[in-house]
């Protein structure tokens, strides 16, 4: 698989956007009490996310770098992969809506689909053409039943 950036570097692109508008249009500013609590809380369900995610690669014992899918040993569907195909993607989308939030920017807020479909088309796409060549029809099967993101 030939990826030029790989998914961190994109999250971290578009956190720096993020705070690049949040700089730029000001006005896009919303001074509300809850915005912190929440972009908090939206950040520690991410980081859940990320870690069970993480735990469920480490106990298949299967590759967890999203550059090399076809090191793939297992095709995990269980766990937080029964809701999401790409539990760890919808966390970093989490993460770039808390960050919008703690900065309470709503303009920032904009960064977050633009984020999924780019990391969409530049990683998921592809790693998703890399696993059906590994794991055929089980995997086929497995992204009729579970969606990409939610």
């Amino acid at each position: 698989m030939n990826t030029r950036l790989p998914p961190p570097i994109i999250l971290l692109l578009a956190a720096g956007a993020v705070w690049g508008i949040d700089w730029l249009v000001p006005a896009a500013r919303v001074n509300a009490p809850w915005l912190s609590t929440s972009a908090l809380a939206l950040a520690a369900a991410a980081g859940t996310v990320m870690l069970v995610a993480a735990v469920w690669f480490a106990r298949q014992k299967t590759t967890i770098n999203p550059l090399h899918p076809e090191r793939a040993s297992h095709l995990l569907t269980t766990g937080p992969y029964a809701i999401s195909r790409n539990p760890i993607y919808l966390a970093d989308a989490a993460l770039l809506l808390a960050w919008a939030l703690w900065l309470g920017n709503g303009a920032g807020v904009l960064m977050v689909p633009v984020f999924m479909r780019t990391l969409t088309r530049l990683q998921i796409r592809p790693e998703e053409q890399a696993l059906a060549l590994k794991f055929g029809e089980a995997y086929r099967d497995y992204c009729r039943r579970v969606r990409r993101w939610l």
